[in-house]
């Protein structure tokens, strides 16, 4: 057994017995009240899941186990000569709770070279569809063209132990985050590189490898990408990417067919589209007022006429926080340390200046603060990369660090198979016809 694994099964273990107890103790214990608005609003703020990797607080912002943006910037180890966290740290403190060392990182990273072979047949899969099909619905189409590969199944189909389901679950979640970078980086230049592919390098961490097979050598770009792929990673399980994946998952779905179903939540325009419908308003914005340096004035005229005629400001906005968007602030320092001469990251700077005073004007919006998508697709758009359908491909590779932890604890804890109670439009008008009498 690996020592990531051991140290994974010895934690999950001791909390899966703790877990036990303390339900069986404070099970019937109400949590939180459900109003109707609720019912018919999504679900929203609902306590009604068990998310481990990460928890968010409408002030605070992310925890990513207990630990803020800030914290895991000056904690998790870096490449060398660079400053930003690796992911696999961030993977390493979300599936035990610690804070890795760098040898600790060193291995992960040597691990994920090791597992991150990809089968012949997913390319052909993914050569299979229209080169104009979405960047996303490739993702997914090539996730699941490797479930045959998948250890949890094969087990499954053996007659696998319950308290053995963590393990195959671990072993599909390290073999699919290995290849998730090299099966991206074959989209991209499959649809904007004319098929030209740039051969992984196995003497770089898995998200400078990533860049460098997206065909960006740049090491600001690389350093970037650690960043984006460590603070997109997760983002407490009520989003609908995680909470899809999850749900997918608690039918015994192994991480396959729980991560594709993921993605293609993630691929909705009410989640994962927003930053490259930011780079596309900003755009617009330039293109109507004729100059890529609008002055703050211009800017302020032109928002408050999107919103005149109905339509929101991308990236502003959170279901959750109540203040910027911590991801946003760390991205916005890395532009400021980083970016000098971008137009564009200059707007987003301004914007950022004039939009929540506008829409705490209004009296409506409970959160007028940039959220993580208001930032990273100037950066990315800086660097090169200005292919806005890709960008979410990009968040998925990332979020699968996050949403594959948590199906491992799944696992590990023995979470049960997830099934809310659902009403009809007669039975609310019933319910509250009866609660007005009784009164």
């Amino acid at each position: 057994m690996d020592a990531l694994k051991q140290i994974f099964f010895e934690k999950s273990q001791a909390q899966a017995k703790e877990l036990k107890e303390f339900t069986k103790e404070y099970g019937a214990r109400h949590v939180d009240d459900v109003t109707l608005d609720q019912i018919v609003g999504g679900m929203r703020d609902i306590t009604s899941m068990l998310w481990e990797p990460s928890l968010l607080d409408a002030s605070e912002g992310i925890r990513f186990r207990g630990y803020s943006i800030p914290e895991l910037q000056e904690k998790l180890p870096s490449a060398p000569n660079g400053k930003e966290p690796l992911p696999e740290g961030l993977f390493w403190l979300m599936l035990t709770g610690d804070i890795p060392t760098k040898e600790q990182v060193k291995w992960l990273t040597e691990a994920w070279v090791r597992r991150s072979h990809v089968p012949d047949h997913v390319f052909t899969a993914i050569e299979a569809l229209p080169i104009d099909a979405h960047p996303m619905t490739q993702l997914s189409i090539g996730i699941l063209a490797m479930q045959n590969t998948s250890v949890f199944a094969q087990r499954y189909t053996m007659g696998l132990n319950k308290s053995e389901y963590w393990d195959a679950t671990y072993e599909d979640t390290m073999d699919i985050i290995a290849r998730l970078p090299r099966i991206a980086a074959y989209i991209y230049n499959r649809i904007y590189r004319n098929g030209a592919q740039t051969l992984p390098d196995i003497s770089l961490d898995w998200g400078g490898n990533f860049a460098h097979m997206l065909g960006f050598d740049n090491e600001g770009f690389s350093e970037y990408m650690r960043l984006f792929l460590t603070i997109h990673a997760d983002h407490e399980g009520g989003n609908a990417s995680a909470h899809t994946t999850h749900l997918t998952g608690s039918t015994l779905s192994d991480p396959y067919l729980s991560l594709s179903a993921g993605m293609n939540s993630l691929a909705g325009p009410l989640h994962g589209l927003a930053n490259q419908e930011v780079v596309r308003w900003i755009q617009k914005m330039v293109d109507t007022l004729g100059t890529s340096k609008p002055t703050r004035e211009q800017i302020a005229d032109y928002v408050k006429s999107t919103l005149a005629i109905g339509r929101v400001v991308p990236g502003y906005g959170h279901a959750v926080l109540r203040k910027p968007d911590p991801r946003f602030m760390a991205q916005k320092e890395f532009a400021e340390n980083n970016i000098q001469d971008s137009d564009l990251v200059k707007i987003v700077w301004k914007v950022f200046d004039v939009v929540p005073p506008i829409l705490s004007d209004l009296g409506k919006v409970k959160n007028p603060w940039p959220n993580v998508d208001a930032h990273s697709g100037s950066i990315l758009v800086h660097y090169g990369l200005k292919e806005y359908n890709y960008y979410t491909v990009i968040f998925g590779v990332s979020r699968a660090l996050g949403v594959l932890a948590a199906q491992c604890w799944a696992r590990a804890l023995s979470l049960p198979l997830e099934r809310p109670k659902s009403v009809t439009f007669q039975w609310l008008k019933e319910y509250v016809k009866k609660s007005e009498g009784e009164q």
